[in-house]
């Protein structure tokens, strides 16, 4: 269970990183290029990929 909070912590960690970028308009060919949704939403994700990977390396 400890690999898998890890491993999805990294995962929504990437995805949220892609999406902020895209959305702040710095990653361009996507319809999400230059749309603030995503400037604001990928921080989020990405905040709590890394609750995740804290929680699943923390657990013994």
């Amino acid at each position: 269970m400890r690999a898998a909070f890890v491993a999805v912590g990294l995962a929504m960690l990437l995805a949220g990183g892609v999406w902020t970028f895209q959305g702040l308009g710095y990653l361009e060919g996507s319809p999400m290029t230059g749309v603030e949704t995503w400037a604001i939403v990928g921080p989020l994700v990405a905040g709590l990929g890394v609750a995740l990977v804290i929680v699943g390396a923390g657990r013994r």
